[in-house]
C-alpha cells in the first residue's frame, strides 16, 4: 500500500498544480474527501484481505509464542543449574540459549517482512480499484479535486466521498441518493411457513 508520505506528497502536488495560477477561480472549485486507508480496507475485497492477514499473522505469533515460552523455561532451568554445573557445562547451556534466542528474533524479522509481503500483495490490487473509484466518481460527478482525507487538517463531514467510493469499488453504482423505496405490500403477510430470513 501506499505509504501517508507519499500520499500526501501527491495530494499536496495536486492541491498546488490545481490553484496555481487562478486563484478567483479556486472558489468555484467542487472539492471532495475520501479517507483511502478506510475506503481500502472496508471494501469487500478489503474485508477479505484482513481476514486472511489476521489468520495469518495469528499463525505465526502462535508459534513465536511457543518458542519464547520455551527459552523463558530454559533460561529459568538454566539460573536453577548454575551452582551445580560445572562451569563448561553451564556455559554450553548459556551458549545453546543464546543461539536459539539468535534464531527466534531472526524468525520474527523474516514473519514480520512475510506480513508485510502478503499484505501489498493483496491490497495493491484493491488501491489500484479504489483509486479508479475515485476517479469514476470525480469525472461522472464534475470534481476538481479529491484529496486524501488523511493529508488535510479539517474537512466537513458532508465533503467525504469515502462511502461511495467504497461502493462504487465493489462493483456497486455509488449514488448519494438513497433508492427509492418499495411501495407496500397489498396482498397480505408472507407466509411465515418459508423458513428463509429475509435480506436486508
Amino acid at each position: 500500500m501506499r505509504t501517508p508520505l507519499r500520499l500526501a506528497l501527491a495530494a499536496a502536488v495536486a492541491i498546488l498544480v490545481s490553484l496555481i495560477g487562478k486563484p478567483a477561480a479556486a472558489q468555484s472549485m467542487k472539492v471532495a474527501v475520501v479517507d483511502v486507508q478506510r475506503a481500502v480496507m472496508q471494501t469487500e475485497d478489503g474485508l477479505r484481505a484482513q481476514a486472511t492477514l489476521k489468520k495469518l499473522f495469528d499463525s505465526r505469533q502462535q508459534e513465536l509464542n511457543k518458542r519464547q515460552n520455551d527459552l523463558q523455561k530454559q533460561k529459568a532451568d538454566i539460573d536453577k543449574q548454575s551452582r551445580v554445573l560445572s562451569q563448561a557445562a553451564l556455559q554450553k547451556k548459556v551458549d545453546e540459549w543464546q543461539k536459539q534466542m539468535v534464531e527466534l528474533q531472526t524468525t520474527f524479522v523474516e514473519y514480520n517482512k512475510e506480513l508485510e509481503k502478503k499484505q501489498k500483495e493483496l491490497t495493491d490490487p484493491i488501491f489500484e480499484r479504489v483509486i479508479a473509484a475515485i476517479k469514476r466518481l470525480a469525472g461522472t460527478d464534475g470534481y476538481d479535486l479529491i484529496v486524501d482525507r488523511a493529508t488535510v487538517a479539517f474537512s466537513r463531514s458532508d465533503l467525504d466521498l469515502t462511502d461511495r467510493v467504497i461502493q462504487i469499488a465493489n462493483g456497486t453504482n455509488g449514488s448519494s441518493a438513497p433508492p427509492p423505496s418499495a411501495p407496500p405490500a397489498t396482498t397480505g403477510p408472507k407466509s411465515s411457513s418459508s423458513g428463509s430470513a429475509a435480506r436486508p
